[in-house]
């Protein structure tokens, strides 16, 4: 897939219900997210409105007007004294899948992280992620922690690895 025509931007209130296509997309696989049932674009406008452009971005990857990928920072464990550190997560559309869409959210995260005033990044992955973590490994995230069957998917306990990067 040629990656020339595509755009990075701030994700707007009409941009959700793509963003939570897309999530939900990944439910069924038990691979990617720990909700076990999809959610809906009503339980989601306040997760949606606690970003901002400078603080805690929530971007969109458009490639011909189409959401290829969506990338989330969250503030990690909700007190002050964290803030230099952020949760990321990122989203590919289906059809994207496998085409480097991944890659190209989570360059633009390392590059804007000294304007977000952030030193960490911090994912949560499942052990059996390997698509994800291999994404995250080839930018340098290193396994900062192991939480052994933490998550129960199907009556099949599952491993969540903290993996992360100092900037």
């Amino acid at each position: 897939m040629e990656w020339q025509a595509y755009n990075i931007e701030d994700a707007r209130i009409e941009d959700l219900g793509a963003i939570v296509e897309i999530y939900n997309s990944t439910v069924a696989g038990r691979v990617v997210t720990a909700d076990l049932e999809p959610v809906s674009v009503e339980e989601r406008v306040g997760w949606f409105h606690e970003h901002s452009s400078h603080h805690r971005p929530l971007w969109v990857l458009r490639q011909g007007g189409e959401i290829a990928a969506w990338f989330s920072f969250q503030s990690f464990y909700g007190r002050p004294a964290y803030n230099g550190t952020a949760e990321i997560s990122v989203y590919v559309n289906e059809k994207f899948r496998g085409s480097g869409a991944g890659s190209i959210l989570l360059a633009k995260a390392v590059e804007e992280c000294p304007r977000l005033g952030l030193q960490n990044l911090v994912g949560f992955v499942f052990g059996h992620n390997e698509p994800s973590l291999a994404l995250l490994r080839k930018f340098e995230f290193k396994e900062w922690g192991l939480l052994p069957g933490v998550a129960v998917l199907d009556g099949i306990p599952r491993d969540l690895v903290i993996i992360g990067r100092k900037l």
